[in-house]
């Protein structure tokens, strides 16, 4: 198990690599000799996972000998879960032209493909490349895009198995996305309802596009006891994430989220790609397609490594007692 403390000073040092890109210098005029990175990522500039995910790819890059301001310049843009903010910060990325862009997420990579089919793209947490139809094929994806995935779908049916592991009590789960976000839940839907019929747990799909439908549907859903929350890796659930941690708190649902930080903002535990792992593995694609080499050329990557992070205050909060072996296998526990 990894020292919390030891991962919490690393985690600053990142932020504080992070915080110091001040965002007044990215305004500043670029030197047009300067190789160009755009970034399109759907937080706002301040989340701390933006930060982290900026300070992660940038320490690939630099790693690699690319620094930000001295030979690249890295166009950040942000957005939300709107599709006309979305539209309207992707056309600004595909507007300035630049020599590579990164792309985070599913709606992120389907509007930047809408509006360039030739500007090199290197995508990150990307469900279903393949399903959503970005590329035809992962070896050899062809064309303008490549990039890393960030879940292979049998892992939602170990969501659910871990979440019994923590509280087996849970005889009802209910399954968090939003439908508009999130066009690949039916494929991580399926894992999850065989292992329910495993553990003679009944699934249902929670759909949810908005503040009043996820206060609806985990109100709901809390009205029978002894159920259980699984949230889909999804931007939406991500930008409602204190919202869905508080409902469950509120309704005493044990819940299992894909990504840490779920987890670091107080929700149960959390099992997932190791986010900063992929966007220091997406600096070493931008590299070499700035060395001249097509994306189309370059395979589309799984995830390598994942993460357990269990949040015991929560726990301890909701009644549960967490088993000393299943803490043992966490890389992180947030006392």
């Amino acid at each position: 198990m990894a020292s919390y403390i030891g991962r919490r000073k690393f985690l600053a040092t990142l932020g504080g690599a992070a915080a110091a890109w001040p965002l007044a210098a990215r305004a500043q005029r670029i030197d047009r000799t300067m190789r160009r990175v755009g970034v399109l990522m759907p937080f706002a500039p301040d989340d701390p996972e933006a930060r982290m995910r900026v300070a992660a790819l940038e320490q690939g890059l630099r790693d690699l000998g690319w620094v930000d301001s001295r030979n690249l310049h890295i166009d950040y843009r942000w957005t939300t879960d709107d599709p006309d903010r979305l539209r309207g910060e992707a056309a600004a990325v595909v507007a300035a032209a630049p020599d590579v862009i990164i792309a985070n997420s599913t709606p992120v990579l389907s509007e930047l493909r809408k509006q360039s089919t030739t500007l090199p793209m290197v995508f990150v947490q990307v469900t279903d490349p393949l399903g959503s139809g970005f590329v035809p094929n992962l070896a050899r994806p062809g064309g303008n895009l490549t990039g890393f995935t960030n879940f292979e779908f049998a892992i939602s049916g170990k969501w659910l198995q871990t979440l019994k592991e923590v509280a087996p009590a849970v005889k009802r789960i209910a399954v968090m996305f939003n439908p508009q976000t999130a066009p690949y839940a039916e494929a991580l839907l399926q894992p999850i309802e065989v292992a329910a019929r495993t553990f003679a747990v009944a699934a249902m799909a929670a759909p949810a596009a908005d503040v009043s439908a996820i206060e609806a549907a985990v109100t709901a859903f809390a009205h029978t006891p002894n159920g259980g929350l699984i949230v889909l890796p999804d931007v939406s659930t991500a930008q409602h994430r204190d919202l869905i941690i508080a409902q469950a708190a509120r309704h005493r649902l044990p819940a299992i989220y894909p990504y840490r930080y779920f987890a670091v903002s107080g929700g149960l535990m959390s099992y997932g790609t190791d986010v900063a792992d992929v966007c220091r593995r997406a600096a070493g694609y931008v590299d070499r397609i700035l060395k001249g080499e097509k994306p189309g050329d370059l395979p589309v990557q799984a995830p390598t490594k994942y993460e357990l992070v269990i949040n015991l205050k929560t726990a301890r909060a909701l009644g549960l007692e967490i088993r000393p072996t299943l803490v043992a296998r966490a890389e992180e526990v947030i006392e």
